[in-house]
């Protein structure tokens, strides 16, 4: 079976740069966040239910979700985001299982490769909330966390999201890692060249169980 590894980080860490780049090599990456967003579009019955949770008006005309309407329902309430996320969360992890058996059957049977740093195949799934949801972190093979200076972070949020800085502040408070569940460490303080390199030495480095 195809080894996991899962990449997180804070906001602007540049966990999605790292992806970026680990694709680009042929490596597949799953985009967890995305997933969700494409699931609410998709799927019927998981719209159902998070209706039946939520009361009816969480549709487009369109019959898509409304995230925005949904976002201003849950995210102030510690308790109804948890309810939408005993909804999604099942949702996306069962699609991801799907997604990695897909990959197996492409490259199951292949051995060590320069793509994937000298090792066997393997999959990566990004997810800033990893750690703290056991039922995917149970998926994973190894962790590694993306990270950079609070300063630097703070500038390439506020300027990617078009945020004021103290709304970026906010949401990076709501953020915590346990580092005790982290693999490895890619540091992301310099140029774009040089979280490459550190993307190389930290997958040259990184060693799997056999089980």
């Amino acid at each position: 079976m195809m080894k996991t590894v899962a990449i997180t980080g804070g906001i602007g860490s540049g966990k999605t740069e790292v992806c970026k780049f680990l694709a680009t090599r042929g490596i597949p990456v799953y985009d967890s966040d995305s997933a969700a967003k494409r699931l609410y579009d998709a799927d019927d019955t998981l719209l159902d239910a998070i209706e039946e949770a939520f009361g009816c008006g969480i549709r487009l005309p369109s019959g898509r979700a409304d995230r925005e309407k949904l976002a201003s329902i849950v995210f102030p309430s510690p308790e109804k985001l948890a309810i939408l996320e005993d909804i999604i969360h099942p949702a996306v992890l069962q699609d991801f299982r799907r997604w990695k058996a897909m990959n197996e059957t492409v490259f199951g049977n292949e051995g060590p490769s320069a793509v994937f740093f000298g090792k066997s195949p393997f999959v990566v799934i990004e997810s800033a909330i990893i750690l703290n949801k056991p039922a995917f972190l149970r998926e994973t093979d190894r962790v590694l966390l993306v990270d950079a200076p609070l300063a630097l972070r703070l500038e390439r949020a506020s300027s990617r999201d078009g945020k004021d800085k103290e709304t970026v502040i906010r949401r990076m408070a709501r953020q915590c890692f346990d580092l005790s569940k982290v693999d490895a460490v890619i540091h992301n303080a310099g140029s774009l060249a040089d979280l490459r390199s550190e993307i190389e030495n930290v997958f040259r480095r990184l060693h799997f169980n056999n089980s």
